[in-house]
């Protein structure tokens, strides 16, 4: 079937409307009408080409939310008009330990939502900037938040899960002092998302304007990391901290929060690398840095559950297809609170 999406033909060209085909639904298929997609940043990335390997035409975009239209005759979970979620897998191997463990996120054989292999045309996904996609029902999660928050639910399927899975992993909750670095698209999410797991939160920003901010969405203090008393008055006393920023910069000025023990989680990807952090500060006190990425299915599912019951969603903006250049020029300079989401009935026009 031929749809309309919005898309990019080479890096050194904008973004435009295009006709993309995609496959009737199979036997395990749900075919679903999308109602609204995030913009994450790594769909900039992307579609620029300023992470390697982007084969176009490229049609971004992973927090898609929308509506069943049908279904394959094997689909067992989903049936016909339930609200349903797409994030950044659409396939994975099945087999091995990590897809055993739900944790397809880490499958070396993962099928990103755009951009990867697939035996469809023209041979590479194509993303939620569209009509319409035809996923595997093992790959669709459920939203039970209410229709009218379902726009404001789609960054969860990147922000939410990518700062909920490592907040679960590394337990956050009721007597944790839990840091959040950078209070952006995912920043604003881990804020609110450790919030209401119950632990004391403390969020860390460059801008003194976004010390209101960052209370509104949950924080119980907010530091600003320019300065250095705020900054000492926190030595060795976080038991985690989520450092969301892609932008490279000195690890170690958080490293030395941490309490013995304690870990800092990378989510955020850099265009360079970070400087490399001082050795001492992670053997003096046994602290750690670790990395996580996005979740698997039946925890985004999870995440998406938990923030049903806790009425959480994503501070968002919303825009037509025709105003996604100026989004990415706009997220570039932060000028975003906190996450752009395209209301694709806008892609008719």
């Amino acid at each position: 079937m031929n749809i309309k999406a919005i898309g990019a033909y080479s890096a050194a060209q904008p973004l435009e409307p295009m006709e993309i085909s995609r496959r009737e639904p199979g036997p395990h298929d749900v075919q679903i009408a999308i109602a609204y997609c995030g913009i994450c940043h790594s769909d900039l990335h992307q579609v620029r080409a300023e992470w390697a390997g982007t084969l176009y035409p490229c049609v971004p975009g992973h927090e898609i939310v929308g509506r069943v239209v049908a279904t394959g005759n094997h689909v067992k979970k989903y049936a016909v008009g339930d609200l349903v979620g797409v994030g950044c897998i659409v396939d994975s191997c099945r087999q091995c330990g990590e897809c055993q463990d739900g944790l397809e996120n880490y499958c070396d054989r993962m099928v990103g939502t755009y951009n990867a292999p697939t035996p469809d045309a023209p041979g590479h996904t194509l993303g939620g900037y569209s009509q319409q996609i035809v996923v595997d029902e093992r790959y669709v999660l459920r939203i039970t938040h209410p229709e009218a928050q379902l726009a404001a639910v789609a960054p969860l399927l990147c922000a939410g899960i990518t700062t909920y899975s490592p907040l679960r992993h590394w337990q956050a909750g009721p007597g944790k002092k839990v840091g959040v670095v950078g209070i952006g698209g995912l920043g604003h999410m881990g804020i609110k998302l450790a919030h209401a797991m119950g632990a004391h939160v403390v969020a860390f920003t460059t801008s003194e304007s976004k010390r209101e901010a960052a209370r509104a969405l949950g924080a119980d203090e907010v530091v600003v990391s320019r300065n250095a008393d705020e900054m000492k008055a926190h030595l060795k006393s976080f038991d985690f901290i989520l450092n969301t920023v892609a932008a490279p910069h000195n690890l170690d000025d958080f490293m030395v929060l941490l309490k013995r023990d304690g870990t800092m989680t990378l989510v955020g990807a850099p265009a360079t690398p970070h400087a490399p952090p001082e050795v001492f500060n992670l053997i003096l006190k046994r602290r750690a840095i670790a990395g996580s990425m996005i979740g698997g299915i039946p925890e985004t599912q999870e995440m998406l559950d938990f923030c049903a019951e806790h009425g959480i969603v994503a501070d968002i903006e919303m825009i037509r297809a025709d105003q996604i250049e100026d989004a990415y020029e706009r997220m570039l300079r932060g000028d975003v609170k906190y996450r752009f989401v395209i209301d694709s009935s806008t892609l008719t026009g």
